[in-house]
């Protein structure tokens, strides 16, 4: 995961490897919390124990599926076993973040933001074109908006520290202080999501 505009990426080799031992911390803490034994969440969810046993020790290496699998066993959001921090301003440059691969093909999910407990979000589809930056007063304390890049270039973020984002990159940051928005090329589009608790 990359923190801050100013580290560098490299987009010809994306991380793509699960966070192993974040995944098995989170597997563990989960299952103890719900007070269940490791044959339970194993049976429920359809796997030998053993498999969960490596999982939760760190050493296996799983799918998407099985961890999907273990979160309806424990009855759980796949976020909970991806924790994400909560900086004032968050970047994830396209191709980089805590991925998992799925068993099933070429596909990989990347969480990008976990929903906090109580919040609400609107999601918007942006559709901006370069000349004139899109400046937004404060909103309610507390809202946090959420931007991805689909297509075209944007400067991003709260107004005295913009953050220029290409398609694929990721930025959250804190709404209730004035914050900017300005396309950069032609056709640019993005998803913004504004969260209140």
């Amino acid at each position: 995961m990359t923190i801050g505009a100013n580290t560098a990426v490299s987009h010809t080799e994306p991380a793509v490897k699960p966070p192993i031992q974040m995944i098995a911390a989170s597997l563990r803490a989960e299952r103890v919390r719900a007070g269940l034994s490791l044959t339970e969440v194993a049976r429920r969810a359809g796997l030998a124990k053993s498999t969960l046993s490596q999982l939760e020790s760190g050493t296996g290496n799983p799918s998407l599926e099985t961890l999907w699998a273990l979160c309806v066993a424990m009855e759980i959001p796949f976020a909970r076993l991806l924790p994400t921090p909560r900086p004032q301003v968050q970047v994830i440059r396209a191709g980089d973040g805590p991925a998992v691969g799925s068993g099933q093909g070429d596909y990989r999910a990347t969480l990008l933001a976990a929903s906090p407990p109580g919040a609400r979000r609107d999601i918007y589809n942006v559709a901006a074109e370069p000349g004139t930056r899109r400046s937004s007063a404060p909103h309610m304390p507390g809202v946090v908006e959420h931007v991805v890049i689909s297509a075209g270039r944007a400067l991003v973020g709260t107004a005295d520290e913009p953050v220029e984002l290409l398609p694929g990159d990721y930025i959250c940051y804190p709404a209730d202080v004035p914050h900017v928005f300005e396309a950069l090329e032609p056709g640019t589009h993005a998803v913004l999501v504004s969260e209140h608790h």
